[in-house]
């Protein structure tokens, strides 16, 4: 029952609860849809620990996708065996862990240092930077360290298939009762993630805001000269 439960209802209910949440807050609460722009009390941290945020988790993402979402199959059909795949896993894995989890810490410290962002700064702001944090680190964890130590997992035919299947709604929730704890862990931790996007700031990641990453800082003037 409890591998039931963590593998199948679980994570239904985590995608679930996003899906109906993002249809609920794009019909009622639009207007919260973005993040609020702080640039205007300071620019030079915001600007290294957005960029290193918001450009790594595009990559993490496309990572996920490609380790998970795409079979080991397709990979052995193009002629990419197990050790350049797993090779380029730690590698890229490795560095975006570690860039996103800069990013993170740079805007935790600007938010608790810069006084007028730490005074309008919510709860929900810091749960979900300490949120991003931690589901960060266990991957980055999981990506170098049990690496180095355990070797290469195999998530491709085991995690992989798992998920995959549950978009066929023929969840193979067997597959996940024998993996390792950590790797058991860092995916619920992802669902778990999932669920929060429509009540916090995560929710403007749903519509890829490429254009984001590509425009102009926005510009702010004050009446009376202030310079930070």
């Amino acid at each position: 029952m409890g591998s039931l439960f963590w593998w199948v209802i679980f994570p239904y209910v985590c995608l679930g609860v996003m899906f109906l949440g993002l249809l609920y807050r794009y019909a009622f609460r639009q207007l919260t849809w973005t993040a609020p722009s702080t640039e205007f009390f300071e620019k030079r941290w915001l600007r290294i620990g957005s960029n290193m945020l918001h450009y790594g988790i595009i990559v993490a993402f496309i990572g996920h996708v490609m380790g998970i979402i795409v079979p080991v199959e397709f990979y052995e059909a193009i002629g990419v065996g197990s050790e350049l795949y797993h090779a380029g896993a730690f590698v890229g894995g490795g560095i975006t862990g570690i860039v996103v989890i800069m990013g993170i810490v740079i805007l935790l410290i600007r938010k608790t240092k810069v006084d007028p962002i730490r005074v309008q700064a919510s709860f929900a702001d810091f749960f979900t930077l300490f949120a991003l944090l931690f589901v960060t680190a266990s991957g980055t964890y999981l990506t170098i360290v049990y690496t180095l130590q355990h070797g290469a997992y195999q998530y491709g035919t085991t995690i992989g298939p798992w998920f995959r299947s549950l978009f066929t709604f023929q969840p193979e929730y067997e597959m996940m009762a024998g993996i390792p704890l950590l790797f058991q862990l860092h995916a619920l931790l992802g669902f778990a993630l999932f669920a929060m996007i429509p009540f916090t700031h995560l929710v403007h990641f749903v519509t890829v805001p490429l254009r984001y990453l590509g425009r102009a800082p926005q510009q702010y003037r004050s009446r009376s000269e202030y310079k930070r």
